[in-house]
């Protein structure tokens, strides 16, 4: 059974749709990316998911027991970290662990205990007795991730949670997300770094317009992207012979470049390419660059979302 269950989530904002049609579900020791442009109603569906606003329609389910603004017992079981960091910077990393724990209603000494677990797993033992105001950004963050696991929740959101951070604090908190997944808990991790989804994920959604536009494990949304080499040559080509055309095709860009591009689509790309090149130099034609064309979680993004900024 899921622990975490987004069922048809819709929340407006006057004649604002912020959130149409949002349904998505995390398994046990499973780390479930959220992507989306701003504006796609990540940042509503989170506040729903936690239980800190009320959807106009659809429901949030727990480890099966629907979750409502009201659920103080229930809320336990979540554990959040905000992109807006959620410490006192007067209050040392001791401190604001403690201070967050009371608020759980955590016993003195299993606190205490716990407090000196997270404060190892974030990698802040050492200034543990230290203003937070003082850290550096990627030590703010680890606290502030530290802080959502303090309880024990078994679903926990990550909110843009590498916002700032240098790299030897991302690749921490990367790995601490694993191991917290490896742990059972159900990780949400909504994040604009592609590269970090792709490292911890297995499965991702893609948010935009208040609808999932695709729910589905890592490999198989790669595999949706079509991968290609790219032959950059010094003239406009001849007609492709027809069994060549069905494999590679020329596509014109600016500058007057020309490549001729071999799609990735189950041919053998060995003779493929050694046809097309083949083809090139036989009209007297001359490869100047060879390039592969991977597939990307970027790639299906932009597909998916367009390439057009957004505010």
């Amino acid at each position: 059974m899921p622990l975490l269950e987004v069922r048809n989530l819709r929340k407006r904002f006057g004649r604002t749709v912020a959130v149409e049609d949002v349904s998505f579900a995390v398994e046990p020791g499973e780390v479930f990316g959220l992507l989306g442009p701003n504006g796609a109603g990540k940042s509503t569906s989170m506040m729903i998911t936690c239980g800190l606003l009320k959807a106009d329609a659809g429901e949030v389910l727990v480890a099966g027991r629907k979750l409502t603004p009201r659920s103080r017992t229930l809320k336990r079981e979540l554990g959040l970290a905000p992109q807006e960091l959620a410490i006192y910077p007067e209050l040392t990393a001791r401190e604001n662990l403690r201070f967050f724990g009371k608020l759980y209603d955590m016993g003195r000494r299993s606190l205490a205990d716990r407090v000196g677990e997270i404060l190892d797993r974030i990698g802040l033992t050492a200034r543990a007795d230290d203003p937070a105001g003082t850290f550096s950004g990627g030590m703010k963050r680890r606290l502030n991730f530290g802080i959502a696991l303090l309880h024990r929740p078994a679903v926990v959101i990550l909110d843009e949670p590498t916002v700032g951070v240098d790299p030897q604090s991302r690749a921490h908190l990367l790995e601490a997300v694993r191991d917290v997944a490896s742990e059972g808990v159900a990780v949400v991790y909504v994040s604009h770094y592609m590269e970090e989804v792709e490292a911890v994920c297995g499965r991702v959604a893609i948010v935009d317009g208040g609808r999932v536009l695709a729910d589905d494990t890592l490999s198989n949304l790669l595999g949706r992207v079509g991968s290609s080499v790219r032959l950059r040559v010094d003239r406009n080509g001849a007609p492709l012979s027809p069994h060549l055309a069905g494999h590679a095709r020329y596509e014109h860009k600016a500058g007057g470049v020309t490549e001729l591009v071999i799609e990735r689509n189950g041919a053998d790309l060995a003779s493929t390419l050694s046809a097309a090149i083949e083809h090139v130099r036989s009209r007297g034609g001359r490869v100047e660059n060879l390039k592969t064309d991977e597939p990307s979680l970027e790639k299906l993004f932009l597909q998916l979302t367009g390439q057009k900024l957004r505010d």
